[in-house]
């Protein structure tokens, strides 16, 4: 995903590489280096947490409806 966000054509971006020569000046550039470095944070604990409760919720739920006793 990250990778079609920095081609240029990907996620709706423009087509030709006019995007990749303009300047945006010392915002943009911050703006690049701030979101560089937050790609490198790991994924916070409590939310893989949330995603692995989410995920056991889900195969309850259709353990449940299908009439299968979690075990």
């Amino acid at each position: 995903m990250d990778e079609e966000l920095a081609k240029p054509g990907g996620a709706d971006g423009p087509t030709d590489s006019a995007a990749e020569t303009l300047d945006h000046g010392p915002i943009g550039a911050k703006l690049k280096a701030l979101y560089r470095s937050l790609e490198q944070e790991p994924v916070p604990e409590f939310f893989l947490d949330l995603l692995q409760k989410l995920d056991e919720a889900e195969t309850a739920s259709k353990d449940a409806s299908s009439g299968q006793v979690p075990g």
